[in-house]
C-alpha cells in the first residue's frame, strides 16, 4: 500500500495544505489539497474520495475535482462517507447554490458524481479496499477509517478530540502498518482545543495512552494549525515512548 501526503496541516498559507491523502493512484482520503497538488492526469486517475466530515477544509477540493472532471469528460467520482457527511454535502455543497450539482451532470459514463454512503463498524469494499469507517468525537458527525489491503491495514483518525470506540477497534487489528492521527493546538490552547474537539501535544499522549499495539508501530502526525506550528512541535518534543513523525508535504510511504 502506498500513500501520499498532499495536505496535512489544519490551515493554509502558501506553505501549508489542508487534510489530503492519496493512497495508491485511485483513493483519496478528504479533499483539502487535491487539485492544488495533483496534475489533470493524476486527478483523473482518482476513483474514489474517502470524506470524514463535512468541514471546508476536508472537503474544499471536491468542488474543482468535479469541476475538472466534468470537463475531462472523466468517469464518475465516488464521494464515500457517512450518511451525516453525504447528507451535509448534498445540502450544503453540491446543491446548485454553493456549487452545482454534479451528480446530475454527466461526464464520460454516467454522472460526474456519485455519493456513496457506508455505515459506521460496516466493511464496505471502496476500489478494492476495505474500508471501515470509526465514529469519532468532533463538532460535526466524524468518522475515522481503517483502509485495509492485502493483509496491511492504516488507520486515518478523522478530525477528533478524545475518544475511545476508535482505540478500541485500532487494537483489535492485527495487520496495522501505520496510525495517523491529528494534533492541531499547543498545550497552552487547551480550551479552544477541547471547543473544537482537537487534540493538543498533551491530550495526544493521554490518547496514545490507550493504545496497546507495539511502541515501533509509526504514528503519522496531520492538522497542526499554521499559527501554533511552532508550539505544536516544541510540546511534541515531549511527547515520549511512541515513534511520533510530524507529515510534511509530498511524505510518501510504501508498506
Amino acid at each position: 500500500m502506498q500513500l501520499r501526503v498532499l495536505g496535512c496541516h489544519g490551515g493554509e498559507t502558501p506553505k501549508h495544505r489542508t487534510s489530503s491523502f492519496l493512497v495508491g493512484d485511485e483513493l483519496a482520503i478528504d479533499a483539502g489539497a487535491i487539485t492544488s497538488m495533483l496534475s489533470l492526469d493524476e486527478q483523473e486517475r482518482i476513483r474514489s474520495v474517502l470524506v470524514s466530515h463535512p468541514h471546508m477544509d476536508h472537503v474544499r477540493d471536491l468542488a474543482t475535482l468535479a469541476d475538472n472532471r466534468c470537463q475531462q469528460g472523466g468517469s464518475t467520482l465516488d464521494i464515500v462517507g457517512v450518511p451525516a457527511s453525504i447528507d451535509a454535502l448534498r445540502k450544503h455543497f453540491f446543491n446548485d447554490i454553493i456549487w452545482p450539482d454534479f451528480t446530475r451532470i454527466d461526464a464520460k459514463d454516467g454522472p460526474t458524481v456519485r455519493f456513496i454512503e457506508v455505515q459506521p463498524n460496516e466493511v464496505t469494499d471502496v476500489d478494492g479496499y476495505e474500508v471501515t469507517p470509526i465514529m469519532v468525537n468532533h463538532t460535526v458527525d466524524t468518522s475515522a477509517f481503517i483502509i485495509r489491503q492485502n493483509a496491511t491495514s492504516i488507520v486515518y483518525g478523522g478530525d477528533t478530540g478524545p475518544t475511545d470506540e476508535l482505540w478500541t477497534r485500532i487494537n483489535a487489528l492485527d495487520d496495522l502498518q501505520a496510525l495517523m492521527i491529528e494534533v492541531s493546538f499547543p498545550n497552552d490552547e487547551a480550551d479552544v482545543a477541547h471547543s473544537s474537539r482537537h487534540l493538543t501535544p498533551e491530550t495526544l499522549a493521554s490518547e496514545l495512552g490507550k493504545l496497546e499495539q507495539s511502541e515501533e508501530l509509526p504514528i503519522w502526525l496531520y492538522h497542526i494549525k499554521p499559527t501554533f506550528e511552532a508550539r505544536v512541535l516544541r510540546d511534541l518534543a515531549q511527547v515520549r515512548g511512541r515513534n511520533l513523525q510530524v507529515l510534511q508535504l509530498e511524505d510518501e510511504f510504501l508498506l
